[in-house]
């Protein structure tokens, strides 16, 4: 099934969602606090491109640079910096028959990036009252 960003996260969630966080050791289950993650992590991973930077260059913005799918999963692999750190990291997702996520796991590093990534992350979700 074809999805699009027309009907939002709602859209592509199942209600039952499990997300899986580099920074939280507990899965955290359900549409509600999935959306609140995935949009912190908007927020927080879009990085600033660079005046004149092409994309997928460290110093652009957010990137997704590879995409792996089979069947019901998808791993994709991202590129950003933040405060001048590289970021890299995947988005590992799972979907049902219906082609709805099921699970959304993510995976950053280098270990500069996780620490840096956690504390805006926290600093993102407590501005949206998460």
């Amino acid at each position: 099934m074809d999805r699009t960003l027309e009907g939002g996260l709602d859209s592509m969630l199942h209600p039952d969602v499990v997300f899986l966080s580099p920074i939280v050791f507990t899965p955290q289950r359900g549409i509600d606090i999935t959306k609140a993650y995935l949009n912190a992590a908007g927020g927080t991973l879009n990085g600033d491109p660079a005046p004149g930077s092409v994309p997928g260059e460290i110093e652009g913005g957010f990137t997704y640079t590879k995409q792996i799918l089979d069947g019901h999963h998808a791993v994709l692999e991202f590129e950003t910096s933040i405060d001048g750190k590289y970021v890299n990291g995947i988005d590992l997702i799972t979907c049902d028959d219906d082609g709805m996520i099921v699970e959304f796991k993510v995976m950053i590093r280098p270990l500069q990036a996780i620490n840096l990534v956690h504390a805006q992350m926290g600093a993102m979700l407590e501005k949206m009252g998460s």
